[in-house]
């Protein structure tokens, strides 16, 4: 009886692994596939574009793709505007959600229950509601009157950073109500008495917080940094909304065909060019918009798994 309870449960043992080996397997091909498709296009030569035989590994291995897609979208620049601005963002928004989120686990005030519920709020509140308002807010930039008394009218931050700029740093980015609620969540899981231990040493609430509870949150700092890195590369909506020229990633990807099909077009001419490489080189594109974040998120995996289990967003 007991030897064949052990093979039954040796055997659901199995199955599990087997299950669970399946599962992992297949989620991982669902989300490499699409990558692996795109680095094999990325190196092919046009040739085996119209060869049959050549499905994953080239036989005319190239890296002229790449060098078209740096030419035709100024890529360079591009990138060097986009990890200026996701960084600056970055930092500026985790600054300030940083300082909420200590504040809403710590001080208590009336009203701050409703204060952190409009926080949450925020989360709910799809942003083509506010799209408007946000437009004109930053069309006719005005502080109490005080632009329009200088120089006789609003100021226009439409086309410019000082958008972003101004919306991290006073908590008002994008995604910052989710940012607030993880520092408010992992600030509540550390225990009150190291606090009162640092003031009862005679450090005072500023001086607590930054040698005291600042590096005990290392893991949701983390967190917070790579995710608002990683939103801001790759935001289409607020910044398309902002930016009317292609001077970031994401703008330069809504308008990356058109430059790609003028640049393969000759000058004078109006011969379209074949569609199979313009489709190739348009992929290799969107390969190099992405390679950055992946490139990245190979140096950083295992502080962002570490921090990930420690900051509350899982289990």
């Amino acid at each position: 009886m007991a030897k064949g309870s052990f093979w039954i449960n040796k055997l659901k043992s199995w199955l599990w692994i087997f299950i669970r080996s399946v599962l992992i397997c297949g989620i991982s091909f669902i989300i490499l596939y699409p990558i692996m498709i795109k680095v094999m296009i990325a190196i092919k030569d046009p040739i085996d574009m119209y060869d049959a035989t050549v499905v994953w590994i080239p036989k005319h291995f190239t890296l002229e793709n790449f060098k078209v897609v740096i030419e035709a979208l100024n890529y360079p620049k591009i990138l060097l505007n986009t990890v200026l601005l996701s960084g600056v963002v970055m930092f500026l928004q985790t600054f300030s959600c940083v300082l909420a989120g200590y504040g809403f686990s710590r001080i208590k005030f009336r009203g701050s229950g409703l204060l952190f519920g409009c926080v949450i709020f925020t989360i709910l509140v799809p942003p083509q509601t506010i799209m408007i308002p946000t437009y004109l807010q930053y069309k006719n930039f005005d502080i109490l009157g005080i632009v329009s008394f200088i120089q006789g009218q609003p100021l226009s931050l439409i086309n410019s950073y000082w958008p972003f700029i101004i919306s991290s740093a006073l908590g008002m980015g994008l995604k910052t109500g989710l940012f607030v609620y993880i520092f408010r969540q992992f600030f509540r899981g550390i225990p009150l008495e190291l606090e009162e231990a640092a003031l009862v040493d005679g450090s005072g609430t500023f001086g607590t917080f930054t040698k005291i509870i600042l590096p005990n949150a290392i893991p949701s700092v983390i967190t917070v940094t790579l995710f608002s890195f990683v939103w801001q590369w790759n935001d289409s909506y607020f910044t398309g909304l902002i930016l009317n020229d292609a001077k970031v990633m994401s703008s330069m990807m809504s308008t990356a065909a058109a430059q790609i099909f003028f640049y393969l077009t000759p000058p004078g001419e109006w011969v379209k060019p074949d569609p199979l490489y313009l489709s190739m080189i348009q992929n290799t594109a969107v390969l190099m918009a992405i390679l950055p974040l992946i490139i990245m998120y190979l140096f950083v995996q295992r502080h962002f798994v570490e921090s990930m289990e420690r900051s509350g967003m899982v289990g």
